[in-house]
This record gives C-alpha cells, sequence and structure tokens, in this order.
C-alpha cells in the first residue's frame, strides 16, 4: 500500500475531521501554475517545464557573459590569450574577453623595480674586490616580458652577473675601486641592456649603480698602504708640475731677453763700424785732396782730444824759461759756481790758490814749477 492509500482513501495523517496533508503532485502543479502565470505562460506543465529550462539556461550564459568583463589599471596593459596563444595587448580600461577560452594577464609597465647582487671578482690584475651592484628596471614590453622568457627576473640576475664580471674583469682594481667607477657603470648598464634586448626579455633598465667596491678585509690594510703611496706619487707629480710651470716661462723670458740684448749689442757695433768706416773714407777722401791740411787737423785734433780729458794744462813760454800751470779744473767748478772772473798767466794763476812754485835747474838754467 502506498503512503498515501490507506485503504479508505484518506491518508493516515488524517486526524481530524475533513482535515488531512495536501497530496505532492497537486503542490507542484500548483507551484508550476503560479510560475507560469507570473511569467506570463501558460497553465501547461509542459510549456513551463520548457519555459524553466529555456530561462535557466539564459541566465547562466548571462552571467558567463558577465565574467568576461575585466579591468586594466593606468599603469598596467593586458596580454590577452586564447588557448594559450597570443592575441593582442590592452590598454588601461575596461575589456571583454570570452569566459572560459581567453585568459588575461596584467602586466605593470610603469613601477620600477630594483635588483641587488653581491659577489667577490677578480679584476684584470688580479686582485680580488668585493661588489655591490644595484639595478633599477621596467617591464617596457608586457608581450615580451609574458612570452620570450620564462623567468625575466631570473634572467635578469643572471644577465646582471655576467655583465659585471666581463667589466670588472678586463678592469684594473685601482679603476674600479677609484677614478674609473663611473666608466664601470656606464659600460655594465649597456653590456646589460643588449644582452636583455638579444634575449626578448621586455625589460629596461634605468640605472645601475656601483653601490660598493672594496677590497677583501683580509688585505684592506695592504690596500690602503698603496692608495696612500698613490696618492703621494700623485702628489709628487702635481707639484713637479707646477715648479716646472712656473719656471719655465721665466727661462723662456730670460732667454728672450738675453738674445734681444745681444742683437741690439750686435746692431750698436755694426753701425759704429759702419760709421767709422764711413768716417775714414771720407777722411782718406780728405787728405788725398790736401795731406798737408789734414795732417795738421788731425793733429790738433788729437791734442784737442787728449787735453779735453785732464784737467791740468802746463804751457812752455818761449824764451821765459818757465812752465805757465793752468788750473783748469778749478776754473770749470768756479764755472759751474757762477763765479766770474778773468784767466791769466803767471801772478793769476798765483791768485787762485795755486801758487807757482820755481825751481832753478842749475844745469839748463830754466825755471820749473
Amino acid at each position: 500500500m502506498a503512503w498515501n492509500d490507506s485503504g479508505n482513501g484518506k491518508s493516515p495523517w488524517n486526524q481530524g475531521p475533513n482535515q488531512g496533508p495536501p497530496d505532492l503532485d497537486e503542490v507542484v502543479k500548483k507551484m508550476q501554475e503560479r510560475l507560469g502565470s507570473l511569467f506570463g505562460g501558460g497553465s501547461g506543465g509542459d510549456k513551463l517545464g520548457g519555459f524553466s529550462l529555456g530561462f535557466i539556461a539564459a541566465l547562466i550564459l548571462g552571467a558567463l557573459l558577465a565574467t568576461g568583463f575585466y579591468k586594466v589599471n593606468a599603469p598596467e596593459q593586458g596580454v590577452v590569450m586564447r588557448f594559450g596563444q597570443y592575441q593582442t595587448t590592452t590598454l588601461p580600461g575596461l575589456h571583454w574577453r570570452i569566459p572560459l577560452i581567453d585568459k588575461v594577464v596584467k602586466v605593470n609597465i610603469a613601477s620600477t623595480e630594483e635588483y641587488d647582487h653581491q659577489t667577490q671578482m677578480l679584476t684584470a690584475d688580479e686582485n680580488i674586490v668585493s661588489i655591490e651592484l644595484s639595478v633599477q628596471y621596467r617591464r617596457s614590453d608586457a608581450k615580451a616580458w609574458a612570452f620570450n622568457v620564462r623567468n625575466p627576473a631570473l634572467s635578469l640576475s643572471e644577465v646582471s652577473q655576467s655583465a659585471i664580471r666581463e667589466v670588472v674583469g678586463t678592469s684594473s682594481a685601482q679603476k674600479v675601486m677609484g677614478f674609473g667607477r663611473a666608466e664601470i657603470v656606464d659600460r655594465t648598464k649597456q653590456l646589460l641592456q643588449e644582452t636583455l634586448d638579444q634575449y626578448g626579455t621586455g625589460i629596461e633598465i634605468m640605472v645601475v649603480n656601483l653601490v660598493n667596491a672594496t677590497p677583501p678585509a683580509q688585505v684592506q690594510a695592504a690596500v690602503d698602504d698603496a692608495t696612500r703611496a698613490r696618492e703621494d706619487h700623485e702628489r709628487l707629480i702635481l707639484e713637479a708640475q707646477s715648479y716646472e710651470n712656473d719656471i719655465l716661462p721665466r727661462a723662456r723670458g730670460e732667454a728672450v731677453r738675453q738674445i734681444q740684448d745681444a742683437e741690439g749689442h750686435k746692431a750698436r757695433v755694426v753701425a759704429d763700424a759702419e760709421g767709422e768706416t764711413s768716417r775714414f773714407l771720407a777722411l782718406l777722401a780728405e787728405y788725398d785732396r790736401a795731406p798737408e791740411v789734414t795732417r795738421k787737423r788731425l793733429y790738433l785734433e788729437t791734442i784737442q782730444e787728449v787735453y779735453g780729458s785732464v784737467s791740468k794744462v802746463f804751457i812752455d813760454a818761449a824764451g821765459s824759461g818757465s812752465l805757465l800751470y793752468l788750473p783748469i779744473d778749478k776754473i770749470m767748478e768756479q764755472r759751474r759756481q757762477g763765479a766770474s772772473g778773468s784767466i791769466s798767466f803767471g801772478p793769476a794763476a798765483e791768485s787762485s790758490g795755486q801758487p807757482a812754485q820755481r825751481d832753478t835747474d842749475r844745469t839748463s838754467g830754466r825755471t820749473r814749477r
């Protein structure tokens, strides 16, 4: 017997008069009729069943389509893949993809990331240096970042180590730890970017910084001594260059002055010689015309020149047996002092403060001063 068939046509739950639980089939049927009337359908069960299935399918399809919308933020780009194959790159904004078929990978291309690396390596002059390298980069190509390399960050790490080792390995320790650090950074950045471009990683190197480049702690004292010696060497070179820059111009100036003095002396000597030659030739021409007159003139000029350089003059007065003394120096001094007077011989000479002393030469009978 069925649970709703008690033999008398009533349900076993019929406890009171004219009271019993509703029939389940009727309840389901009434609910279908109400849903059908609610959505405008007929009262037939077949129509309501078909409509409910279509509505549910449409609802599921709409929800599925709604899940295809995605948003790309301002600093990102979206890489759309269909069955794992690249389709397109979408810019910031709201986009739609085929659900369950298309996959979107969002790549941040604006933010800058940093990679640090510390290691010890050998320089070209076989010295060991401790290197601390910092690399700042960004994702410049979303497609290349997502497809070309399986692990771009790992590739960046390996390429950075290879680049710095190549550059440091071809440079001296003094250059790496001193004056050549800027060149080391530039070469490392260039080599790193070229290698990443060859691999197609989609990475752009922004900054490469050689944070620290020092010798190992075990040899730090020896390196400090070498550094001080190198600084002393450079200081002495600068001092020598300064001395050279000071002494050479003065020596060159002195040499030029002496050369100019010699040339001036040469010009004077040549001019004097040419003048003497001209005067001698002129005198020779005069002598050829009048020998006697020329000889007498030359004699007088010579006597005048000789007497002009002495301050005392003795005159032998003919027939007097006496020598007269003229104090030329005193006369010239009196003229310079503005004194006036007449110059006379004999008594005048005595009155000038230079008395004439007379001696009698017994053998010659001539009076001498």
